[in-house]
């Protein structure tokens, strides 16, 4: 859900950088990664656009127009699908191209380029890429630049290449102020593509990490509407799955009754009583049963069919859930030691990876970590400020302050997305019908089912 740009001056190594990136990518826990660049070669509305550079009878307004029309067709078309599935986009190349090469050298001005891409997806990552413009020369005069046949003779030119990094310094280090709305942009660089691959490697794999250890909120898409829409492929999954000859017949896809007789707010008392808080900081893994990582991978886990191998598990989690796959893999070997999952045998012939399953007696927790999500940090930072109060009074606190005071709009939305969450996954009592608005909620947290 994540849309990665890479910019830089002709020669300075974009392509490679991007390539590096996809790889760097695919460790993360995304459903897919993909890449593509601007202006698209295999559009009719890229084609002109590159036309347009390749004979240069167009004006800089007409030029950015061209760019323009084809950023905002790949954007709708093709990019933002993309996201909302919950995918990374790496471009080679996006809008600082534009503000550069026709907003800055074009002189058409960065106000004029960045309407005319109003519409058009806002980078979330920016990676500038930067190179002395004599060795972007060489680059490009030894062939080794990407479509050099096709680039107008001006850009090859030391002068204009100075003219375009001084353009990108200025405008990416912020020297001059990019206008809305793509001055939301993370911007990181200059990463000086100089030396070997193994340095660039290691430079670009440092900013991605920060990049997501950070967490960023998607600039483009719904982060709920994402949640929700990865949520409802595993459930899809638990609902096609198929009963095996001899084994115990369940009455529904989803186990309706994952609640198991228990209240939610019972079940985090119980999750948090279970959790060995000795054993977790002997392991290095986090101390309360309801940090991201824990509820992340036990809620994926609930709803996995079968049994999986810890790969499959993190290309699982989702983009909105940034957990390493060394930490998924410290934490599952932890919880089987500890019995919250078990390992199983793998029926795949020659196979000697691990396989885990989460224990049914957890299944509650797990998919309770799924449903309360969107409030998971307000119920910690709740638990941190009451350590001695009981877990059923937690919720009608943080909805209502304890006060019967209307919640804030950030509260109203976290609930609306469980609301959601609880139509695809039941109640969690058979027989019961979700809740749908905030009172009915917190009834449904205090409250067994009734007998």
């Amino acid at each position: 859900m994540y849309l990665i740009s890479i910019e830089g001056g002709d020669g300075s190594g974009k392509g490679e950088a991007a390539r590096i990136i996809l790889e760097l990518v695919n460790d993360y826990p995304f459903p897919q990664v993909y890449s593509t660049h601007e202006p698209r070669r295999h559009s009719e509305l890229g084609k002109l656009a590159l036309d347009s550079v390749k004979t240069g009878d167009k004006t800089p307004l007409q030029e950015a127009g061209l760019f323009a029309a084809d950023r905002l067709d790949h954007s709708h078309t093709w990019i933002k699908p993309l996201l909302e599935k919950g995918n990374i986009v790496i471009s080679d190349r996006n809008i600082h191209s534009s503000l550069i090469y026709q907003g800055i050298v074009g002189e058409l001005g960065l106000e004029q380029v960045c309407k005319m891409n109003a519409a058009a997806m806002i980078p979330d990552l920016v990676i500038w890429i930067d190179c002395d413009p004599k060795k972007a020369i060489k680059r490009i005069q030894s062939g080794t630049l990407r479509m050099t046949s096709e680039k107008q003779e001006y850009f090859e030119t030391t002068d204009i290449q100075k003219k375009i990094r001084k353009g990108f310094n200025d405008l990416l280090s912020g020297k001059i102020s990019v206008p809305e709305p793509f001055d939301k942009c993370c911007v990181v660089g200059p990463i000086l593509n100089e030396g070997g691959l193994d340095e660039l490697r290691r430079k670009l794999r440092d900013e991605l990490r920060a990049f997501f250890n950070r967490k960023p909120t998607p600039l483009n898409v719904d982060s709920d509407q994402v949640d929700r829409y990865l949520l409802s492929n595993l459930v899809k999954d638990v609902k096609k799955q198929t009963r095996l000859p001899g084994a115990p017949e369940m009455k529904t896809a989803i186990h309706i009754g994952w609640l198991s007789g228990k209240s939610p707010s019972e079940w985090m008392k119980l999750g948090e009583d279970l959790w060995p808080k000795d054993s977790a900081k002997e392991f290095d893994v986090p101390a309360t049963s309801y940090s991201q990582s824990c509820w992340s991978i036990l809620g994926t886990l609930s709803l996995i069919v079968g049994s999986t191998e810890v790969p499959r598990l993190h290309k699982s989690l989702g983009p909105h859930r940034m957990v390493t796959q060394r930490h998924t893999q410290r934490l599952v070997k932890w919880l089987e030691h500890e019995r919250w999952i078990h390992k199983q045998q793998s029926h795949v012939p020659f196979s000697e990876a691990k396989v885990f399953k989460l224990r049914d007696e957890k299944l509650g927790y797990g998919r309770l970590a799924l449903a309360m999500w969107p409030l998971r940090s307000s119920l910690a930072s709740w638990r941190r400020s009451n350590p001695n109060s009981k877990w059923e009074d937690s919720l009608p606190e943080i909805l209502l302050h304890g006060t019967g005071k209307n919640p804030s709009l950030s509260i109203r939305k976290a609930v609306n997305n469980i609301l959601n969450r609880l139509d695809m996954l039941t109640s969690g009592h058979e027989n019961c019908p979700t809740p749908k608005n905030i009172d009915e909620l917190i009834i449904w947290w205090k409250t067994k089912p009734p007998k």
